[in-house]
């Protein structure tokens, strides 16, 4: 191609024009059907990407850069500027894509004709760019700035975003990032350019675009003082002052006149966050896995093979065309943001998981979203709703409008649209999102207004037996008294509700963040119907036009369940003090019912009774051979914690145990260590109830296996009616029931269990820099963790949260796993 008139002084000749539009026909047509280039022009140097008319309009004004012989339109990040500063030699000793970092996390400006790219604030084209356009030229500068005239290793950028890594990564304070600081600048030439302190380097969030929004609440959490009402002084539900007063009257902070708001909620919006999985050119062609390479073979295996997931898509087909929109999970959990126990403070984070992503990503934490953080002491409880408003308002955006979002991966516009699927929760925080009672006569929010319960007089408690209505209609245990409940069970298991049914339910129950039903709540209890309605509040959730029409709303926590159960099971058959479920409240239950003649106390002198022992009492020599067994287990390093180390054989007890320890316990050691200490038939029931959940906590399950043990569960429970007391039986124990028909609708536990999120708050609780504003540090710990994660993805050869290597690396395998840029 004829490249003489780049040369020519005369740019308005026909030659110059000529060959100006062939250039520009060449480098469209070579853009990958993108509708910019980078421009240039003697002032742009191929930095900014710019439309077709503003690189005509710089070429003529400035001219053409002379040096700019190769054209290479086609690479989306091609840059020349390092080339005119550093030299051609340098891109070779660290080859991190800091350029391409930049121009991804911006989506690349809309620069047009209107404004020019030098940074003037006004000139022939008009007034100069807006606030995004000038961070964006900002960070470019920045990242083909060399960090020191002559360094040929780190520009300015790269060298800060690789030092907050390692920041982020190793758990650094903030105070020791200003020292290294201001030593590297002492140690370094002159003319180094590096930020002053932490404060300064961590701007880069912001320019960036990672930023989050801050409202005053009600300190009783009534309202959010946001839109119209955000230039209240007091809320107008219980006219309580939304700022913290002494002596009457409003604190002011230590500097200026701002009064310190009494409770505060931050908001990180969801748009950009999703906008930059697609932006992003390492992840973008991830979030298309469930529909281009998932295998479709009926195995359940990620939340797309699930039944929930494909009747949603059936019932929605303008949503599921577009196999890029995105299915979202979500999960709430309040903690202590300190480190001991002893503080009273919940802090209650809302948690948002990609579901498009494969198995090995979707629920690791570089992934999670957090949307919501709730500031404490005290936790919302039921009105979490409250906080949950700007949330619900932005999905329900995405649902009906979307968003326009750059594909990166496929190098083009598409309209982003998201949809929540279910929330994943612990049993009480069941009940603050879905609104039904997990507490009392009807706890089990499957079985609804036909769960079975019965309230033991001496235990002073509830529990949940009958699950003989489950079996088939025929089953001999339906017939038999003596050996339950003294009854016969002629009833049928309860049907299952849908989403348009519990609304129906709904009609008439107040919500928890309208102000005229919270008014109503404050003037006087609401009346209940004749049947007594275990609804709280009607969930915000329903607000989402698609909600009552999913399968699966909100998800029953397989880790706590298994936990509680497992814990009820070893300190019943240890006979732990204040811990085990038969007592002599459980036997003069047994007793008052008429149940179980050789089980019930015998009194023998003034306050004292004999408990005669039951078939699952161990005595001292079965617990000695139970507990050593669990003393002498050796399990790989990262299996579980060493449990050894919790068994106490003098004491003949066991404590200390995680939630993970018991998840072991229960699906691998209970049964060993049990057949030598107990009876036959208990240890047959046993471990038919590990067995289930070893099954149901599979990576891979076929809907035949999830089927026979559904049918399985109900015998187990049965059989262990038989064998425990009554008290044994709380709701934790009733609960394994449902769980194998959840997983045939919502597929693998794994997507939908706590452990993850649990692992998470953990996580963030190390963010607390200060301790007098925990929720604050948290948000600027994400933050900066968030930001460095997106980084992450752009440098090579280091060791980030996605591809840190195994805890016992033998160093033979490079960094890098398929979800990274190895």
């Amino acid at each position: 191609m004829d490249k003489s008139w780049i040369d020519l002084t005369d740019r308005s000749s026909n030659q110059y024009l000529n060959g100006l539009e062939s250039f520009l026909d060449f480098a469209f047509d070579n853009s990958m059907g993108d509708t910019r280039i980078y421009c240039p022009c003697k002032k742009c140097y191929n930095r900014y990407f710019v439309t077709r008319e503003v690189a005509r309009a710089h070429i003529i004004v400035d001219g053409f850069w002379s040096k700019y012989k190769n054209w290479t339109h086609g690479q989306r990040h091609q840059s020349l500027y390092v080339d005119k500063y550093m030299g051609n030699s340098t891109a070779s000793v660290v080859d991190d894509d800091i350029i391409g970092m930049v121009h991804e996390a911006f989506e690349h400006p809309n620069l047009d004709s209107s404004l020019r790219n030098d940074g003037s604030t006004e000139n022939e084209y008009g007034e100069g760019p807006n606030d995004e356009t000038t961070n964006y030229f900002k960070l470019l500068q920045d990242a083909e700035c060399p960090l020191y005239p002559g360094c040929k290793n780190f520009t300015k950028l790269s060298f800060i975003v690789r030092l907050l890594h390692t920041k982020v990564l190793c758990g650094w304070t903030d105070k020791s990032v200003t020292i290294l600081l201001t030593l590297l600048k002492e140690a370094f030439p002159n003319e180094v350019h590096l930020p002053d302190s932490y404060n300064d380097a961590r701007k880069i969030t912001a320019d960036l675009g990672f930023t989050y929004n801050t409202w005053d609440a009600c300190p009783n959490n009534c309202m959010l003082f946001r839109n119209e009402d955000e230039k209240l002084e007091s809320c107008v539900i219980c006219h309580e002052s939304r700022y913290k007063k002494v002596d009457g009257q409003p604190t002011n902070a230590v500097n200026g006149n701002r009064k310190i708001p009494a409770k505060q909620v931050r908001y990180f919006p969801l748009k950009p966050r999703l906008q930059r999985l697609f932006m992003s050119s390492k992840t973008a062609s991830h979030m298309r896995w469930h529909a281009e390479e998932r295998t479709d073979d009926g195995v359940l295996r990620h939340p797309a093979d699930s039944p929930a997931w494909k009747e949603f898509d059936a019932k929605n087909p303008d949503f599921s065309s577009e196999v890029r929109n995105v299915r979202l999970g979500l999960s709430s959990d309040g903690f202590s943001p300190f480190r001991t126990m002893g503080i009273p403070h919940s802090t209650w984070p809302v948690i948002l998981m990609p579901y498009n992503l494969p198995p090995w990503m979707s629920m690791k934490q570089p992934f999670y979203i957090l949307s919501v953080l709730i500031d404490g002491p005290n936790a919302p409880g039921n009105k979490i709703d409250v906080y949950m408003q700007p949330m619900i308002d932005e999905l329900k955006e995405l649902w009906h409008e979307g968003v326009d979002t750059y594909d990166a991966s496929k190098n083009q516009m598409f309209k982003l649209r998201a949809a929540l699927l279910w929330t994943i929760s612990d049993f009480p925080a069941y009940a603050n999102l879905s609104g039904w009672s997990t507490k009392g006569a009807k706890a089990c929010p499957c079985c609804n207004k036909d769960t079975r319960s019965v309230w033991l007089t001496n235990g002073r408690k509830y529990c949940y037996m009958g699950h003989r209505r489950f079996l088939p209609t025929s089953h001999r245990f339906r017939k038999d008294r003596v050996s339950f409940d003294g009854t016969r069970e002629w009833g049928h298991a309860p049907l299952k509700l849908s989403g348009s049914d519990v609304k129906r339910q709904l009609q008439g129950v107040l919500t928890e963040y309208k102000k005229e039903d919270i008014r109503k709540r404050k003037r006087q209890e609401v009346e209940k119907n004749n049947n007594e309605s275990y609804w709280k509040k009607r969930s915000i959730f329903f607000e989402l036009p698609y909600w009552e029409h999913n399968l699966i709303r909100h998800n029953l926590d397989v880790m706590h369940i298994e936990k509680n159960c497992s814990e009820n099971i070893l300190w019943t058959v240890l006979g732990v003090a204040k811990k085990t479920k038969d007592n002599l409240q459980a036997r003069r239950d047994l007793q008052e019912w008429g149940l179980r003649q050789p089980l019930h106390p015998q009194e023998r002198g003034s306050n004292k009774a004999y408990l005669p022992p039951a078939c699952f009492t161990m005595n001292r020599e079965n617990k000695d051979v139970f507990l050593k067994v669990l003393k002498e287990v050796k399990v790989p390093d990262g299996y579980s914690s060493n449990i050894s180390r919790r068994v106490q054989l003098k004491e003949r007890t066991i404590f200390g145990l995680k939630s993970h320890d018991h998840h072991i316990l229960m699906q691998q050691l209970l049964p060993i260590a049990a057949r030598r200490a107990l009876p036959k038939h208990v240890v047959e029931a046993l471990i038919e109830f590990t067995n289930f959940f070893r099954q149901l906590c599979s990576k891979v399950n076929l809907p035949s296996d999830l089927e026979k043990i559904q049918d399985r569960i109900v015998h187990t429970l049965c059989r262990m009616e038989k064998i425990f007391p009554m008290s044994f039986f709380g709701v934790m124990e009733h609960l394994p029931v449902h769980l194998a028909e959840e997983a045939l609708t919502a597929g693998a536990v794994q997507f939908r269990w706590m452990y993850p999120i649990e692992r998470y708050l953990l996580t963030l609780k190390r963010y607390v820099r200060n301790r007098a504003r925990p929720e604050a540090s948290i948000a600027k710990g994400y933050l900066m963790e968030e930001c460095m994660n997106f980084c992450a993805l752009y440098l090579n050869e280091v060791e980030t949260k996605l591809n840190r290597p195994a805890r016992n690396d033998d160093g033979g395998s490079d960094f890098g796993r398929p979800y990274t840029n190895s």
